[in-house]
This record gives structure tokens, C-alpha cells and sequence, in this order.
């Protein structure tokens, strides 16, 4: 449906405010309207409103500090070896991309001006000129090469190594373009390319303790395991950020995070458990800023196992899970209503039109009967170590015994759950963290041959469909291919995705800007280069 400006929203304002923060030109915001439905006539009225809507209200000046909730001696400001949200945090306020996800999903542009290819195979990347590092020197093919094969080199022990082991060849053209041939075709390169691993730092860097790199702040102070305080960068590609400085460090304890918040020490509380979210609602000054981007907790029955291996038991479980239920009680509201596949609502190629299973305990009573399971005590793991499992299980246990059905809840200790319980248990929870694209969802966890495969799922028409959208370039045709492929997971497979949790941050009045991100909170972990302090 073509947008017009009266069904133009709120959110997508934001969305285009965001993309023109994050240095976007008219053209990629013109490629982006127009990718998003909006009509050519509206385009410049949308724009013109965006502009306005900046201009009107970013404050500059100020020092922001924030606090995470994890951080470790590991620590690091080597982009490759990022693990914890403080070094994704971190890394993005020092460097940049190639690319970035919209608040819709959609990459577009950042260090790249345009990535281009006629096969999925070969891509052209052309770079943003005028692009300089802290340390003066400017942004070529060459930071991009390097950086780029940093992620193939096994001593370097970059996090995304297998991902970036399709890049089969990386070369610079000329100072400017730099070629990347994939071992097969792979029309999500541009995405990929947007996740926090793929940062672009100086060619030959050996020393990552400075953090020089082309992003929004210096590095003033890096102290692993205990804080770091970036400041304003002056000669920045953007123009930005909006604040002097920014310092982030981790408090690991919910409540006394948030008392942080409350007495005026921090601006931001990240990640708040909704338990401790009490301690933030209705109170003056403060709020709380849900996204929800991916993250789900699921129920997993292995359909090489008994009972799993029953369909007719399968088949009852995904009915008698009361979704809204979880929502509500187990979540406590901090998340939507799933429909049993991984693609979230965040991602460009959600299937909104696959309806959830309808909560139907005669229905799955009747299932059960065929099973000849009902009345058996039917073993279900969880543990703390999968976010919000233990109240799951609670919810799932009580609606089966209004029915007869027998689930004995084993509530085992975190420590050793996922090498123990995960993927092994006939019946166990699992907690997934957002992925940018459906291809790296369903090879992770769908695909025969999937190294989390969580229920043992197999499709050889799957694994086949899997294959030809990868290599696909017409985005329509891709999501013809994904929706179906989503459709397919929610009938055919033993995950039950209940729900999307959202991510709460909790932060003051004074914090102005914080936009939701698919990549996750904190606005993917890179709010502190938009984001500005009221005066």
C-alpha cells in the first residue's frame, strides 16, 4: 500500500529523523521512502517535516553517563572480539559501519555510499569521501580491506568468523571501492555488514585501547571491567554528536541500577528486568523506553524424541500456550505476542499475516488423546538461565492441568544449563538473541543441518527454499520465499515462540532522542551519538 502524508506516522518520522542523524544523504533517504511505500509526491513533504522536527530539537552540550548491566576485564575496543552490550556500546560511539539498520530493518548507508551487485555474488563498495579517523588520517579501501579480513584470521578470534568466512575474496579497486566476492550468492551482504563486529577500524591496527576510528567520540579513557569516557569528536563526517562527553559503565544489579538513575547519578538505566521496571513507573522525571527487536524465550520439544516424535503432541502443545497469558504475567508486558517462528516484527520480512495459534485447551486436549499422552507426567526443563522460562512453564503447566495433562516443570540451576539441558532435553526453553536477517535465523536454527536445531527440525524443501532466497536479489520475491518459509516453521517444527520480549531501558526526562533500533536497545547500543540532554 503506497504511503500518503495522512497515513503517514509518528514512527515513521522518527525513522527518517533517525537516518538523517545517522548522516544519511537525500538519496538514501529518497531510496528508502520509496522502498517503504511512500508516494514520490509525499517525499519531499516527509523529508521537509523530518528536517524540521531535527532542527527544532537537539540541544548540544553536556555530559551523558549511563550504565549497562555486564561488563568483565575482557572488556575490548577490538570491534571483532565485541561480546558484552558495554563493548557493543562502546564500539559504536568510536566507529562505524558500512552500513546500519533503520528502524524498519532496512540497511542503508553509513562509511559505504553505495553497495552494489548484479549477482549477490560480486559487490562493489563505494566509500563516503571526506571520512577521517581520530588520528587524522583518511578513510580508504584499504581500513576497509583490513578490517574486513580480520574477521578470517583464526588468530585474531574475531566473534563473527564463521559469518565472514563466506567472503571468499576482498580487495581494494582503487582508494575508494573496495570488491568483496562471496563463495555463493548472498543478497543480505548489506545487512551483515551492519552488524557491531563489522566496524571499520585503521588499516594495520594492532592497538585497540585508543579506540581510533571515524565514529562520533575520542577515546579519553578506557579502564576494562570498569568504565569509559568518550568525548565529543570535532571534526566528525556527521557533524554530531549533541553532547561533550559520554561515560558508560555497569551495574549489575537491577535495583541498584535503577536507584542510579533515580538519584540523579546516571541518564540512563539499560536493560531493566520487569520486576524492577516498579521501581521506574510513576515516578516524576523518569520512563521507561521499550524495543522490542528479536530476543524470545521458546519452548523447545526435539521431534527425534518421545513424545515430540508424536505430531499429535506437538500439535497440542502450540495450542495450549496462551500467549497473551505469557504477555502478560510472565513478561509482565515487556513483550508481543508471537507466532511460532523467529522473525520478529522488528525485521523488514516479518510475516504479520501468520495468525498465532489461538489458545485452545479442548482442542489440545483432543490432540493429546491422539497422542495417547493425556494423563502421562510429561517431563518440561527450565531454568533462570533462559530469560522468563520458569514463569513460561508455570503458565503452560497450569492450563495443561485444567485439562489432565501432566507437566512436571524440572527447575535446574543456570550454571551448566546450556551444555547440559539445551538441545539435549526431550522437552527444555531456550533463549535466542536477535539476529539481523531470516537467512542467519534459519541456517542457525532451521536448517537440517543447523547447528542449533533446536527441535530437529528437517525439510529438504526448507533447506532448499533457504538457499535460493540467499542469493536472491528481488526483495519481493524474498519475501514471497520467507513468509512461507516462516508459515512453514510454525506448522512443521517443535519451537514454540510465544512471544517477542522487549528490552526496557529506564531513563531520565533530561535524555531526549532515544528511538528504538531492531539490533536492540539503547538504539542498537549506539544512542549516545544521537541522543542529547535537555537544557
Amino acid at each position: 500500500m503506497t504511503k500518503t502524508p495522512e497515513t503517514w506516522t509518528r514512527t515513521d518520522d522518527a525513522m527518517v529523523e533517525n537516518a538523517i542523524r545517522r548522516g544519511a544523504n537525500r538519496r538514501d533517504l529518497m531510496k528508502m521512502l520509496l522502498a517503504g511505500g511512500v508516494s514520490l509526491a509525499a517525499v519531499d513533504l516527509v523529508l521537509g517535516r523530518a528536517t524540521s522536527a531535527l532542527a527544532a530539537t537537539p540541544v548540544k552540550g553536556g555530559a551523558l553517563r549511563a550504565a549497562g548491566w555486564s561488563s568483565s576485564t575482557a572488556d575490548t575496543l577490538d570491534p571483532a572480539k565485541a561480546s558484552l552490550s558495554t563493548d557493543y556500546v562502546r564500539c559504536c560511539a568510536f566507529y562505524n559501519r558500512l552500513t546500519f539498520l533503520d528502524q524498519s530493518g532496512i540497511p542503508q548507508m553509513e562509511l559505504a555510499e553505495n553497495i552494489e551487485s548484479a549477482d549477490a555474488k560480486v559487490w562493489t563498495v563505494s566509500l563516503r569521501p571526506g571520512v577521517t579517523f581520530h588520528n587524522g588520517k583518511s578513510l580508504t579501501a584499504d581500513d576497509v580491506v583490513f578490517s574486513l579480513k580480520r574477521h578470517l584470521d583464526p588468530a585474531v578470534g574475531s566473534k563473527v568468523a564463521k559469518i565472514a568466512a563466506q567472503m571468499a575474496e576482498i580487495k581494494a579497486v582503487d582508494p575508494t571501492t573496495v570488491q568483496i566476492t562471496l563463495a555463493s550468492p548472498n543478497a543480505d551482504l548489506p545487512t551483515i555488514l551492519a552488524m557491531h563486529h563489522f566496524m571499520i577500524v585503521a588499516d594495520g591496527t594492532t592497538d585497540f585501547s585508543k579506540g581510533n576510528g571515524t565514529g562520533a567520540f575520542t577515546c579519553k579513557t578506557f579502564e576494562p571491567g570498569v568504565r569509559s569516557i568518550g568525548v565529543r569528536n570535532g571534526s566528525y563526517w556527521k557533524g554530531g554528536p549533541n553532547v561533550d562527553s559520554f561515560e558508560f559503565f555497569a551495574i549489575s544489579d537491577d535495583n541498584a541500577r535503577v536507584n542510579a538513575l533515580l538519584s540523579g547519578d546516571i541518564h540512563l538505566a539499560a536493560s531493566i528486568n520487569p520486576r524492577s521496571t516498579r521501581l521506574v513507573e510513576g515516578q516524576k522525571g523518569f520512563s521507561l523506553s521499550k524495543t522490542t527487536s528479536g530476543n524470545y524465550t521458546n519452548l523447545n520439544i526435539r521431534m527425534d524424541m518421545e513424545p515430540g516424535s508424536r505430531k499429535d503432541f506437538v500439535d497440542g502443545m502450540k495450542y495450549l500456550v496462551n500467549r497473551e497469558q505469557i504477555v502478560k504475567s510472565a513478561l509482565r508486558g515487556f513483550g508481543e505476542v508471537g507466532n511460532d517462528q523467529p522473525v520478529s516484527p522488528a525485521n523488514a520480512f516479518h510475516n504479520a499475516a501468520l495468525k498465532p495459534k489461538a489458545f485452545d485447551p479442548e482442542r489440545a486436549k483432543s490432540l493429546f488423546q491422539k497422542a495417547g499422552v493425556l494423563g502421562q507426567s510429561i517431563p518440561v526443563v527450565a531454568s533462570d538461565a533462559a530469560s522468563s522460562s520458569v514463569d513460561m512453564a508455570m503458565v503452560i503447566q497450569a492450563a495443561g492441568a485444567e485439562i489432565g495433562m501432566k507437566l512436571d516443570i524440572q527447575r535446574v540451576p543456570s550454571d551448566g544449563y546450556w551444555s547440559n539441558y539445551w538441545l539435549k532435553a526431550p522437552i527444555h526453553f531456550g533463549n535466542i538473541n536477535p539476529r539481523p536477517t531470516p537467512d542467519i535465523l534459519f541456517s542457525l536454527l532451521y536448517a537440517s543441518e543447523a547447528p542449533w536445531n533446536e527441535s530437529k527440525y528437517k525439510s529438504e524443501r526448507f533447506d532448499k527454499m533457504m538457499l535460493e532466497a540467499r542469493g536472491t536479489l528481488d526483495l519481493a520475491k524474498r519475501k514471497t520465499m520467507y513468509n512461507e518459509m516462516q508459515v512453514m516453521i510454525a506448522e512443521e517444527a517443535g519451537t514454540i515462540i510465544p512471544a517477542y520480549i522487549s528490552n526496557a531501558d529506564a531513563i531520565s526526562d533530561k535524555l531526549k532522542g532515544l528511538a528504538p533500533s531492531p539490533l536492540g536497545g539503547m538504539m542498537g547500543y549506539a544512542f549516545a551519538e544521537y541522543v542529547w540532554l535537555a537544557a
